[in-house]
């Protein structure tokens, strides 16, 4: 269904059930705004609260997905837009759930000789407290320990003596059953939006970003000062335009589409980018990183929005077919 700005019904998806949901409201409540100050007739919708069959019943004819985490940004909504027919904003299915498990993404950089930092994964039942406590020597110290299907840095940690994993791993399975470990790349922490599909995917302008002592965690991330971002990156033209390269490879790698963030380490020893994750469905608060990029690219918030929305779509346009 071709977007039509005179007769499309928009639902700005908001809010949601996971971990996330707070920066979802934010999120959410931005793209409000930005759509309708274009005209949209866009609505909030917070599935947390409403059945999503709800949308069909009155008359939106597009979603924009303002949710992040699960439920929101790992193909599960993605999936009901599918049945219920309404093009959605981001990733199809299957690339938003690859993309929410970092270590199927891993897997899948690792096996197209895309850079990611070496990782242990542990299953419910592998974690026992000897392979926890075997995993500094497999990695080296400091690690970062988190839960393999979260974002926004939530649940976790980064690891800098060998007695302080338990601790880590018990935080980061109150989010998640499984357990990632992974090596830590000491250098500078970088982000890059892609914009588009296929091969004309398009990379926006790196953000280079200098945290307090390098903890770019939650709250630094939504509810402080503190973090510089830079924008024009200030890196050399050369290292801009290879990460820029990678990223779009690695979001074509995974079957992403419309839009997506890719999260970067610039190792400070010989330069070498890593891939840390993939976001399909990236903040949008006052303090996010793909509108900063997109201003430094001359698209406004507001344009940004709409253009996302203009290219709301779905894995299968025809829709299901009755039988």
């Amino acid at each position: 269904m071709t977007f039509n700005i005179n007769t499309a019904k928009v639902a700005v998806l908001t809010g949601g059930l996971s971990a996330e949901r707070d920066v979802s409201i934010m999120s959410g409540t931005g793209v409000l705004q930005a759509l309708q100050s274009k005209g949209v007739n866009a609505h909030a919708f917070d599935p947390a609260h409403r059945s999503l069959d709800e949308l069909k019943r009155e008359g939106y004819t597009h979603a924009f997905i303002a949710l992040h985490g699960r439920y929101g940004e790992d193909g599960a909504v993605q999936g009901a837009l599918e049945l219920l027919g309404i093009p959605y904003t981001g990733s199809g299915v299957m690339a938003s759930a690859m993309a929410m498990d970092k270590v199927m993404t891993k897997r899948v950089w690792s096996t197209v000789g895309l850079s990611t930092p070496g990782y242990v994964w542990l299953s419910p039942e592998d974690q026992t407290a000897d392979n926890i406590q075997a995993i500094p020597a497999k990695l080296g110290l400091p690690l970062i320990v988190k839960p393999p299907r979260e974002g926004s840095s939530i649940g976790m940690s980064k690891v800098t003596h060998a007695d302080e994993i338990q601790a880590a791993a018990k935080l980061a399975t109150q989010y998640d059953p499984d357990l990632l470990a992974e090596e830590f790349i000491s250098g500078e922490e970088l982000t890059c939006p892609i914009l588009g599909n296929g091969p004309n995917a398009r990379a926006l302008p790196v953000v280079r970003i200098a945290a307090p002592d390098g903890a770019y965690d939650y709250n630094h991330k939504y509810f402080t000062d503190d973090v510089k971002y830079h924008c024009p990156s200030g890196l050399p033209e050369a290292e801009e335009q290879e990460i820029q390269r990678l990223v779009v490879a690695a979001y074509r790698a995974l079957g992403c589409r419309g839009w997506g963030r890719a999260d970067i380490m610039l190792r400070a020893s010989d330069r070498k980018p890593f891939l840390l994750e993939m976001n399909t469905s990236p903040g949008m608060t006052s303090h996010s990183l793909v509108p900063m990029s997109a201003r430094a690219a001359g698209i406004s918030y507001e344009d940004l929005c709409l253009m996302l929305l203009e290219s709301a779509t779905l894995d299968h346009p025809g829709g299901p077919k009755a039988v």
